[in-house]
């Protein structure tokens, strides 16, 4: 039997950053290193650590629990030298520098995964590697993840129940991720029903640019083909919120058809229905995005590109391009 994460070992998650730090200013970048520790709980340690509050701790997302994850935080007013020194519970800091702002949702380049699969006979082996030929050529469905639904699988849920008013997030960053996981579970539901390969286009397909993030419309299939097939673009879904652009054609009545109006904006979106009866696909549209400014809406692909899978530790580099679009693949 193949088994995953036997060890928080076998899962390791390596945050690319965005940027460098400056060496100057008023916050610190620290990267740190964590082993069974959830990003928030890392977040208050440095600010107890520091004498700031937990909200003023910056990172660019949270990182696995169950796993070994290098990320960076930053922190107000802590100096580089004591944040070296630091004796964190379940982790460590590996580098500390100034810099002048704070680290914000959704600035960082990728995320890097390394992931141990044991007890692989030669059957399951040469699947996988017909599988892994598959995804260098044609790219892999850009879902998100049962992780970003939480423990229970309920955070669209909640977040639904928060935007009708009948329950209360005090947390703006925890009220935020809530709405993000209604935003995936929508992106994942058209993912679902779309009916084309993803790397082949239909006209009023929304598609993103891989090598500079650039959304446009699809008119003529036919001629954007052989760029969608080189991974050069990839078609989009809705990260819906009030920026999102809508899409046009076949795409654009699929969508009309999953959606359902509500009369009164969410105030965490300024976009979204206060309606507890919303379910995946009731919602109301507008522009699209990631994971930087979720409540906002915009557009991501819906496969990812830039995947080079090996076996035994498999390596998936998944270039996120910091654009406000979600591509299919």
């Amino acid at each position: 039997m193949i088994r995953i994460r036997t060890t928080p070992e076998d899962f390791r998650v390596d945050e690319q950053p965005l940027y460098a730090p400056s060496g100057a200013g008023a916050h610190t970048f620290v990267r740190i290193e964590k082993r069974l520790r959830t990003t928030e709980a890392v977040a208050r340690d440095l600010a107890r650590a520091a004498g700031a509050r937990p909200p003023d701790v910056g990172y660019a997302g949270r990182k696995d629990r169950g796993a070994v994850a290098t990320q960076w935080f930053s922190v107000p007013d802590l100096d580089p030298e004591a944040a070296l020194a630091l004796d964190l519970p379940g982790a460590r800091v590996l580098e500390a520098a100034r810099h002048p702002h704070k680290l914000r949702t959704g600035q960082l380049r990728a995320n890097r995964f390394a992931i141990r699969l044991r007890g692989v006979d030669a059957a399951a082996r040469a699947r996988a590697e017909a599988r892994c030929a598959e995804i260098r050529e044609r790219g892999m469905p850009n879902r998100f993840g049962a992780q970003r639904f939480g423990r229970d699988g309920d955070n669209a849920l909640r977040a639904r129940r928060f935007c009708a008013g009948e329950i209360t997030v005090r947390d703006r960053r925890d009220a935020r991720f809530l709405v993000s996981a209604w935003q995936s579970e929508v992106f994942n539901a058209v993912l679902a029903a779309r009916p084309l390969p993803l790397d082949q286009l239909e006209a009023g397909d929304l598609a993103m640019r891989h090598d500079s993030g650039g959304v446009f419309l699809i008119e003529d299939p036919a001629r954007e083909r052989e760029r969608a097939r080189a991974f050069e673009i990839s078609p989009t879904g809705p990260i819906f919120g009030p920026r999102m652009t809508w899409p046009g054609g076949t795409d654009a009545r699929r969508l009309v058809g999953m959606s359902r109006p509500g009369r009164n904006a969410c105030p965490a979106t300024g976009g979204m229905p206060r309606r507890a009866e919303c379910m995946p696909g009731d919602w109301w549209g507008c522009p699209a995005g990631r994971n930087p400014r979720p409540a906002t809406g915009e557009t991501d692909p819906t496969r990812r590109g830039g995947v080079t899978p090996a076996l035994s530790c498999t390596r998936a580099a998944t270039k996120l391009n910091g654009c406000e679009a979600r591509p299919a693949r």
